[in-house]
């Protein structure tokens, strides 16, 4: 099975002319190999969507990851009625610099979305991630809030402890994906970064995802393949994640990461908060299943000057 045969199989699901779940059972591109040595790109500054800028030219430019007339999936963390300062939520600077970037190379639509856990206009308003993503006027470019009509149930062939699960249709029908996590404190996972952050296109009761979560994480995220991967570390919980609330528990390091590899950019933003890439089970579960490099010492790893 290819890609191809899974998402006409996602069609005719969603258009109900078949009753089963469509099957995800073929390998995506991965990371894990031995011969590959994947970058990590490391920027640190003020001015954010420069930062953007310089990473992703950095990794080839945004053209090497959306193509003329792509439909472009951007997915940040969008999830808690925050407000900037407060670090729960990406930053919003981020997400419209992108955002421009994906536009001018070309894409037909680029679609902003997360299923929040607090009330979802209150995340979308407060996290200052709606006003960013108006100020841009272009029509190619939309915020949604998730319709949960668009869930679709997914076969996890491969899925080592999760065998099934229901997915976001546009975040599977993606030409480009691009994750943008923010870095912080979890209370269950120890740290929510970009692994984690699939937590917002899927369906169902997410917590009993929380069980094995690990493992699960690793799981889901066959499925969902980011193209491109860019932590917002700029500022983190370092206490009482996900959701944060008191500012004595955001630190600010004004720093960016990205990679083309989802559990490398894992890895390293683990470090900045004193902790090593085997203490996450997610990272871990992910680098099994060859999913990504999670060894820095086998990473190319390059610090940009602001």
């Amino acid at each position: 099975m290819d890609r191809r045969k899974f998402l006409k199989q996602v069609s005719l699901w969603s258009a109900g002319i078949i009753i089963t779940p469509p099957v995800f059972n073929f390998t995506p591109k991965l990371f894990g190999s031995p011969l590959i040595k994947p970058d990590i790109l490391v920027a640190k500054g003020e001015d954010y969507p420069g930062l953007v800028r310089q990473v992703v030219h950095s990794l080839g430019g945004m053209q090497t990851f959306v193509k003329n007339g792509d439909k472009v999936v951007i997915k940040p963390n969008i999830g808690w009625d925050r407000n900037v300062e407060q670090g729960a939520n990406t930053h919003p600077l981020i997400v419209a610099e992108l955002a421009k970037l994906c536009l001018d190379a070309g894409a037909s639509k680029v679609f902003v979305f997360d299923r929040t856990c607090n009330e979802e206009r209150r995340c979308y308003n407060n996290s200052g991630i709606k006003s960013a993503i108006k100020e841009i006027r272009d029509k190619r470019l939309r915020l949604e809030y998730i319709d949960d009509r668009k869930f679709v149930p997914v076969n996890i062939k491969k899925g080592k402890v999760l065998r099934e699960w229901s997915f976001y249709k546009d975040a599977l029908e993606a030409d480009c994906y691009i994750n943008v996590p923010v870095a912080k404190h979890h209370s269950l996972s120890r740290l929510s970064i970009g692994l984690k952050n699939v937590m917002g296109v899927i369906g169902g009761w997410r917590g009993k995802i929380h069980y094995k979560l690990g493992a699960k994480l690793a799981d889901l995220n066959m499925v969902i393949k980011p193209e491109l991967t860019i932590v917002d570390a700029t500022r983190v919980i370092v206490r009482n994640g996900p959701q944060g609330g008191d500012l004595d528990d955001v630190k600010i390091l004004n720093t960016i990461i990205g990679s083309l590899d989802p559990v490398a950019a894992d890895a390293y933003a683990t470090t900045l908060f004193g902790l090593k890439p085997h203490q996450i089970k997610s990272t871990v579960e992910a680098y099994k299943r060859g999913l990504g490099q999670m060894d820095l010492g086998k990473c190319n790893i390059r610090y940009l000057k602001a």
